[in-house]
């Protein structure tokens, strides 16, 4: 029997990072494969999704200021490369039978739709997954602050964060296998602590709005679907 999940509307953020698999560059279409399905099997328990996904397997605009670009300029180009994943996604989605829409912060009428609140609502309530692209707009945030402020927007009941690893460590799991990995944390852990999981702004804006945030290892298989359950490993950030 299925278990039936906690959540009606949840954000998925994903980095750009995670959509590369093993290349040092661009898009691995298998991992774009398994995470559209691992999408599908979350919208099969009855679980509306919107999506935010980042753009560093493109290009980081905070890369390209710290090489000597205009740090605005530079995280202009950060975000047509989040674009550019975004309609990736898109297509993998549909692939597996998904409707789906593309809303840009940044207006690109030939490719997706304007960034509109109500209508990303509506999208979904007919069961649609909305991706969201090109971040806030604006340059100096993240896409993790995008994928916060989005999530509030859509009166989200939760934020999932895909990573590489199954939640949140002391130390970068893969460089200190001995670090300490947390079940729970409060937002002012993750803040004092300076855990480098989520930007402070997103981490900040998802506790003034009292959104929970998870945080899980998006290449496990059907890990999505399996936090929808509260199976598997993860770590969920609150204020206790």
């Amino acid at each position: 029997m299925t278990t039936r999940p906690n959540y009606q509307r949840v954000m998925l953020k994903v980095s750009g990072e995670a959509l590369m698999g093993k290349r040092e560059y661009g898009l691995d279409t298998a991992v774009l494969s398994k995470i559209a399905a691992d999408v599908k099997g979350v919208i099969d328990l009855g679980v509306q999704v919107c999506l935010v996904i980042g753009g560093g397997n493109i290009f980081r605009g905070i890369s390209g200021a710290a090489a000597g670009m205009e740090r605005a300029q530079a995280d202009y180009i950060g975000m047509l490369a989040t674009v550019m994943n975004a309609l990736a996604m898109q297509n993998a989605l549909e692939r597996v039978g998904l409707p789906t829409r593309v809303q840009s912060a940044i207006p690109m009428a030939s490719l997706c739709e304007p960034y509109i609140r109500r209508r990303a609502i509506r999208h979904m309530e007919k069961g649609r997954v909305v991706i969201f692209a090109a971040g806030t707009g604006n340059p100096f945030f993240t896409t993790d602050t995008a994928a916060a402020l989005r999530a509030v927007e859509m009166g989200c009941d939760v934020l999932l964060k895909g990573t590489q690893v199954d939640g949140v460590y002391a130390a970068d799991p893969r460089k200190s296998p001995g670090a300490e990995r947390y079940v729970t944390l409060t937002y002012h852990d993750m803040l004092a602590r300076d855990l480098a999981v989520m930007d402070a702004a997103a981490i900040s804006l998802a506790r003034e709005n009292k959104l929970p945030i998870i945080v899980f290892d998006i290449h496990e298989p059907e890990a999505f679907t399996a936090v929808m359950r509260g199976e598997g490993r993860f770590t969920t950030v609150i204020e206790q």
